[in-house]
């Protein structure tokens, strides 16, 4: 069974998959609670589950790019729990979860994930007929302006992720093609986590804990 955990943003995600089904998934808006928040419900999700952290035969978790506060509580615990039982540890960028969740879409997308005072962590994801969504450029940090400002204007883009209705008008009065995935779709979702953490159990993509390490984006002037 393994254990998924994603705190990289004010969005906070578990869930428990036992390699054929998630057999449990909560996600809340945690509003930077995590180191309050997150241990208690990873007991009650474990006891949902029947399982214990030395039963556990792989922990996935968000490496970001995201909140610093927030990827350090997640990855701090997952570590944690990690080195205590020995069980492999599998790290996963935070928006390869939100492109597992969304299907086949004309043209690209663009997945977006908070990273604080009012600036946006976003990639462009092609889809590979068998394979899902890939990202075909690195993340980058930037303000929505900005980040739209560098879109080419005749690309057909899906956007999805933590989008503000703010971040939503200003997607769509760049570029009448541009359009936004609906709040329940764009749900960053530990059921996704899991899998892709399965997956690569599976085929021994596993990380040494020591070696596990945020990823932290910088702005385009290097702060």
């Amino acid at each position: 069974m393994i254990l998924a955990i994603d705190t990289a943003t004010r969005w906070l995600g578990l869930a428990l998959h036992d390699g054929t089904a998630v057999l449990a998934e909560v996600g809340w808006r945690c509003l930077n609670n995590h180191t309050i928040e997150l241990t208690p419900a990873i007991q009650e999700m474990l006891r949902r589950g029947a399982a214990t952290p030395a039963s556990l035969t792989g922990i996935a978790v968000s490496v970001g790019p995201g909140s610093y506060t927030g990827l350090r509580v997640g990855l701090a615990v997952a570590k944690g729990m990690a080195l205590a039982n020995a069980t492999p540890l599998i790290g996963v960028t935070t928006l390869d979860i939100v492109a597992a969740g969304i299907g086949p879409q004309p043209g690209k997308l663009v997945v977006a994930a908070e990273a604080g005072r009012t600036r946006v962590c976003t990639a462009v994801y092609e889809w590979q007929p068998n394979a899902g969504w890939h990202a075909s450029q690195l993340p980058s940090i930037d303000a929505w302006g900005e980040m739209l400002r560098r879109l080419p204007a005749d690309d057909h883009l899906f956007f999805a992720g933590e989008i503000s209705p703010e971040a939503a008008r200003q997607i769509r009065a760049a570029n009448k093609q541009f359009r936004v995935a609906s709040p329940a779709v764009s749900v960053r979702r530990a059921g996704y986590l899991a899998e892709i953490g399965w997956r690569r159990l599976r085929q021994g993509e596993v990380t040494d804990a020591d070696a596990l390490a945020p990823v932290y984006l910088k702005e385009p002037d290097g702060s």
